[in-house]
């Protein structure tokens, strides 16, 4: 999202210079995935990102690293499209990741903005993430910040470093595979204006089996943002 397409490459081959070394007498074989989700409503992190959406997803993973691509379309126009590509590497319980987040949104005159090969400094659609995490299993933690590109800018012109932190929850329930999310924001940001609670969620997974090849998974995802005040009722189908 910047000069910061400069910083980008560097990260990048910082991370693969320093996995690579332990995955190359690695005799895995490549893994990859395509799916995509048709979801009743977009709720990211306890917020309204949009209406009814498409949502593809492909992905290509060799000994714990891994290269993902995921996007967002909504049915409405009036919604932003959206791209994420996600370099990350996972051991164990151990995640780390970096992800570039692309928005472009609908203009009056029909058209979209945010030019995808834009990366100035003040003027990008890009938004950089970095993302630490760990499942112990029973809890899994994350700690997400944008570290550059169109990240919120406090009244003092310094960029926020906007970090969401989330807290989940596996655990099963009368035949279902539910989650349970808690998320805040320690500081101001585009979450939110200071210390805050801005996501509690709650899922439910299930796949609905047609005959004896065929299922089709499905989840329902109940969301509260005490922060906005905001609640969501989302169902997702996945292909």
């Amino acid at each position: 999202m910047k000069t910061k397409s400069v910083k980008l490459k560097a990260m990048t081959i910082a991370v693969l210079s320093a996995i690579l070394p332990f995955t190359a007498y690695a005799q895995d074989k490549v893994e990859a995935s395509v799916g995509a989700d048709l979801v009743s409503g977009y709720i990211w992190r306890g917020t309204d990102c949009g209406g009814v959406s498409i949502q593809p997803s492909m992905s290509v993973g060799y000994k714990g690293v891994s290269l993902a691509a995921w996007g967002s379309v909504g049915l409405d126009k009036e919604d932003a499209r959206e791209i994420d590509l996600t370099l990350g590497y996972e051991t164990g319980g151990f995640s780390v990741a970096v992800t570039d987040y692309w928005f472009s949104y609908h203009q009056a005159d029909g058209g979209y903005t945010g030019n995808y090969f834009k990366y100035g400094s003040h003027n990008t659609a890009h938004i950089f993430e970095a993302t630490l995490g760990y499942d112990f299993g029973p809890l899994a933690l994350s700690w997400n910040t944008y570290f550059a590109g169109d990240d919120y800018t406090k009244e003092n012109g310094d960029r926020a470093y906007s970090t969401y932190i989330g807290v989940s929850a596996p655990f099963k329930l009368g035949g279902l595979d539910w989650s349970a999310e808690v998320g805040f924001t320690p500081w101001e940001g585009a979450y939110a204006d200071k210390f805050n609670i801005t996501n509690l969620t709650l899922r439910a997974d299930k796949e609905i089996q047609f005959n004896k090849t065929f299922a089709l998974p499905v989840f329902a995802q109940l969301t509260f943002n005490p922060h906005t005040q905001g609640t969501y009722f989302a169902v997702g189908i996945s292909f």
